[in-house]
């Protein structure tokens, strides 16, 4: 007969097994699940990876392809000027600035293999954004300039003076600085009531007067025929209509293009700016009795004084013996002081109507315009105001 304990326990310990069996493979089928979800969610990983960066490559692949091959570039004209000795590399930077290349190193690494280097020369170019890479290099060869071979074009830049630019135009091919030095003092030009013929042997008596702008030249040019294009141009600035206005004035002719010459040096903003500076001066020679007492009191006065003398090492100061020193002498220096633009010129011509005596250059830069002494004194005294 069987023992119903032992049966009992028996019983017991099969079904305890088979749930510890159970448990057992329900966890080992957990961890296999597990596994496999991880395994799937990697391979996902890895094919989103694999997709975007495909997709980005192909994008970076795409902007470069279009970049050298000039593909769905908006329509743009532009007019590049490549001087001489200049880079490719400076080369590519205009033309990036111009918006004619994306990528200033792919151009560099495509020109290197397409001899951008033996390619491109000095001249005025016209591109636009319808040129590849390729085109691009190979319009910038000196055959297709603009300017014709022979000719060099010119910036003479705002208030050089009359040495400043025959250094210029002599640097450029212009003519040689001795034969321009001998025409600026010797030559007389005939047709301009400006200019004092009686003053030869003197360079100051075309200063002034030499209009800074952008000419175009032969090399080798006659330097009396290269001057003379800057004097005409002076003229056609200083048109009937300018001249019957300074006629109106009250001021002589040459005493405008002194005022202009320092509205010139001392400005460094737009145009009302300079008018206001021109206030300032008319100001102080109008008003002697004021506390200027006539004085101009200008340092570019003294610099130029030192500049055209060759005392450029020289210490600045206000005790030089020259009819160009404002501190020691009143009213306008004996000459103009630089070629002024055409703006400093119509601010001398046409200058605000203010009670102003005194400016000074903030750090905000721009001029600040004062009435009176102690309000000019305690701008300079203060934090915005910005030294020479």
């Amino acid at each position: 007969m069987s023992d119903p304990k032992k049966s009992e326990t028996t019983s017991w310990d099969a079904r305890k097994v088979r749930q510890e069996s159970g448990k057992s493979e329900r966890t080992h089928h957990k961890k296999q699940r597990n596994k496999a979800q991880q395994k799937n969610m990697k391979v996902a990983i890895y094919i989103a990876s694999v997709v975007v960066a495909s997709t980005l490559l192909a994008g970076i692949a795409w902007l470069m392809v279009s970049d050298v091959c000039a593909l769905n570039k908006e329509p743009l004209t532009v007019t590049i000027e490549v001087e001489k000795g200049e880079s490719v590399g400076k080369v590519a930077t205009k033309l990036k600035k111009a918006g004619l290349v994306e990528s200033k190193t792919l151009f560099l690494i495509f020109g290197s293999v397409f001899d951008a280097k033996e390619t491109i020369g000095p001249g005025t170019y016209e591109l636009n954004s319808d040129m590849d890479f390729r085109c691009l290099i190979n319009s910038m060869n000196p055959s297709n300039s603009l300017i014709p071979e022979g000719v060099v074009r010119v910036t003479i830049p705002e208030g050089y003076t009359v040495q400043e630019t025959i250094a210029l135009l002599a640097a450029e091919g212009v003519s040689t600085e001795e034969a321009l030095t001998e025409a600026a003092k010797n030559y007389v030009f005939e047709g301009y009531d400006f200019i004092n013929n009686e003053q030869l042997g003197d360079i100051t008596r075309l200063e002034g007067y030499l209009a800074p702008d952008t000419y175009e030249f032969f090399e080798d040019e006659d330097p009396e025929k290269a001057l003379g294009r800057l004097l005409d141009n002076f003229n056609g600035w200083m048109d009937e209509s300018v001249r019957a206005d300074i006629e109106k004035s009250g001021h002589s002719f040459h005493d405008i293009v002194v005022m202009a010459s320092l509205i010139e040096k001392e400005a460094i903003g737009d145009d009302e700016e300079r008018a206001n500076i021109g206030s300032v001066l008319y100001n102080r020679l109008a008003n002697p009795s004021r506390e200027t007492a006539g004085y101009l009191q200008l340092d570019s006065t003294i610099y130029y004084i030192l500049r055209t003398n060759g005392m450029e090492d020289t210490e600045f100061s206000t005790d030089i013996d020259s009819p160009y020193n404002t501190y020691r002498y009143q009213g306008l220096p004996a000459g103009p002081i630089c070629n002024p633009s055409r703006s400093s010129l119509l601010a001398a011509t046409y200058p605000s109507n203010t009670d102003y005596y005194y400016f000074a250059y903030g750090k905000d830069g721009v001029s600040h315009f004062f009435t009176n002494y102690d309000d000019h004194l305690a701008f300079v005294n203060s934090d915005m105001y910005q030294p020479d």
